[in-house]
């Protein structure tokens, strides 16, 4: 969730920290703020709402110091005000801190420092570790055994602390250092020439520096001018690796595009051909991937996959489910991450689990991984950062290439999965009974994504006018048959999301079970009528609608000859593959609540109490 930033160098820190924040203000936009190390003060300035009230109210002081962290709030503890905004600062005025993550025991922490004299100014759980690190530094006036003190003090608070936690903290007594941690909340540190960046993500410091470390949980970072130094909770030290980034800061500008969204859709063509890229065998009959360090004999001895995904990710699993079973033959079950290490699920000891995680951050889908590693399984990951958390923990894995997705509403990298998640079932499909001829015209089928794609974007203006035509509805419902009832769940997520228009999705024969209660002539349906053997099945569907007086928004493809009059809007995408068929679908129902959202006046990029990457159960 939040996004955090720190800079210790030679710079005004404060322009540093702003620009930072704006480039992270996709993973929280309550409220924002910095802090500036000033001679022998910490001056703060924050503010409710987007980074530019920020901008606007850090003009109003004269920030001049070399060091400083800053912060954009996605609201867990406490009201999105002024005071519960970040960096708080201990109320003797020696410490400032950021945080994100949850502190679970926090109440109790309070309590006890309630009873030293301690005085809190707003509701959150980060003032408290705030206070308790300047507790200890009041307790321990001199350093011990040649350590730094505010290092040990940072130290000796989170031992304390049960939940989970990236910080970045500053001393008044300690000028120009700056002390980070994480547990279960990502961290990255920047080296630049003569400067370090502290992120939560790259976006926030790729302009400034390509070379980074990626800190793990319980680690500890002591920044100085000119030097830094990794330890753990337990005082060992920590030998860094400094990895490179492998995009650059224009690959997160918007250009052209009104919103982040709007390009991430239309880079879809090139994400995928990225995705693919050296991914299929010389005799083009198959998939390979190079990651998974898993060999073909331990695949063929897989009787079962479980996948794990939250979101977005969860409806491109049931997408690899379907076609997996199709392909390959094995039995496949999907689950929530959120809702797996809870339930005392019975597994075969031929399971074989995979991960799926844009940010590779998404907690609950890092603790499902580690619920699944603890008995004993292997695990595999799919995602699209590397360096990731989820990408380090796991057995294996296969990146997404996508390059870095801004959006909060996931498109590029979605459709990504599902591609992966087709490549997957073809991989596992030739390793068993799938023919060379089957797996050659699988192959081209899947190299020819990318045009049809692009061809299906060309209906965009088109789209657009439909979308202002249902804009002012307030239901509606997606419906789909196979691997696009996934899509369907998938549209109407996309339009909750970023249009707050409430919409369902279901498989189309599921309608009548229930959901036909709602259809009326307020509450339109985009429905897949799709060529193949579920074609009939659906138009039976759309009569049941049209009956009923509700609007259709069909989506066909081409060749697809509907009856009359059954349809009030008809978007045609390209015939193709059965495996495409979801990548090439999904983007009429991204087109649609983009434009819907656009209509109605939303902030596409930023819609409200979501952020990019979840990071607190």
């Amino acid at each position: 969730m939040c996004g955090i930033v720190g800079y210790v160098g030679k710079q005004k820190a404060a322009a540093i920290l702003l620009e930072g924040l704006k480039r992270l203000e996709y993973r929280g936009y309550d409220s924002a703020g910095i802090c500036v190390q000033q001679s022998n003060r910490l001056d703060v300035a924050k503010k409710v709402g987007r980074v530019e009230n920020l901008v606007k109210e850090a003009a109003k002081q004269r920030f001049t110091g070399t060091t400083g962290i800053g912060h954009t709030r996605w609201a867990t503890h406490g009201g999105v005000t002024d005071a519960n905004a970040h960096p708080h600062v201990s109320c003797d005025g020696k410490i400032a801190l950021i945080h994100n993550g949850v502190i679970e025991n926090y109440a109790q922490m309070k309590s006890f420092l309630l009873g030293k004299g301690y005085t809190f100014q707003s509701q959150t759980d980060t003032e408290v570790l705030c206070n308790l690190i300047a507790y200890h530094l009041a307790k321990e006036p001199e350093a011990q055994n040649g350590t730094n003190r505010f290092v040990e003090c940072v130290r000796k608070t989170l031992r304390h602390v049960e939940g989970t936690y990236g910080i970045a903290v500053l001393c008044v007594d300690y000028p120009s250092e700056m002390v980070a941690a994480r547990k279960a909340s990502p961290l990255i540190l920047g080296v630049g020439d003569g400067e370090y960046i502290l992120a939560s993500d790259a976006s926030a410091l790729v302009s400034r520096t390509q070379n980074v470390v990626y800190l793990r949980d319980g680690e500890i970072v002591h920044v100085t001018p000119v030097s830094f130094a990794i330890t753990t909770l337990d005082q060992i030290d920590v030998s860094p690796v400094v990895d490179k980034i492998t995009w650059s800061i224009q690959d997160a500008e918007m250009g052209d595009h009104a919103h982040f969204m709007e390009k991430e859709i239309f880079e879809q063509p090139t994400a995928l051909e990225n995705t693919m890229r050296g991914r299929f065998s010389e005799d083009g009959s198959t998939a390979q991937f190079g990651g998974l360090n898993i060999s073909a004999a331990e695949f063929r001895q897989v009787e079962r996959f479980v996948f794990c995904a939250c979101g977005t990710a969860w409806h491109a699993c049931l997408v690899a489910e379907q076609l997996i079973e199709r392909f390959a033959r094995i039995p496949v079950e999907v689950d929530y991450a959120s809702e797996f290490r809870y339930r005392n699920t019975p597994l075969d000891p031929s399971t074989l689990f995979l991960f799926l995680s844009q940010s590779g951050e998404t907690i609950d889908t890092l603790a499902a991984l580690r619920e699944a590693k603890r008995k004993g399984y292997k695990a595999l990951a799919i995602n699209n950062v590397v360096g990731s958390t989820l990408a380090r923990e796991a057995d294996g894995g296969i990146y997404q290439h996508v390059g870095p997705e801004i959006g909060v509403a996931s498109t590029k990298a979605f459709t990504s999965q599902l591609l992966l998640g087709a490549m997957f079932a073809l991989y596992l499909g030739r390793m068993r009974d799938m023919s060379y001829s089957d797996g050659v015209r699988l192959v081209n089928a899947l190299k020819g994504a990318p045009d049809l794609v692009r061809k299906a974007l060309r209906e965009a203006p088109h789209i657009r006018e439909i979308a202002r035509r249902y804009a002012q509805y307030r239901d509606m419902l997606f419906l789909g048959r196979l691997s696009l009832f996934p899509i369907a769940l998938e549209g109407a997520l996309k339009l909750k999301e970023i249009s707050y228009i409430h919409a369902e999705g279901y498989p189309a024969a599921e309608m009548k079970h229930g959901p036909i209660a709602l259809i009326s002539e307020k509450c339109p349906s985009v429905i897949f009528a799709t060529a193949g053997e579920m074609f009939p099945k659906v138009v039976s569907s759309m009569q049941e609608i049209k009956a009923r007086k509700g609007p259709i928004i069909a989506i066909v493809t081409e060749g697809c000859e509907l009856p009359p009059g059954i349809a009030d809007e008809v978007i045609t995408i390209p015939d193709c593959h059965e495996a495409v068929l979801p990548i090439v679908a999904s983007i009429p129902v991204q087109l649609l609540s983009y434009y819907i959202a656009v209509e109605r006046g939303c902030d596409v990029d930023k819609p409200r109490n979501l952020a990019k990457s979840v990071t607190v159960e």
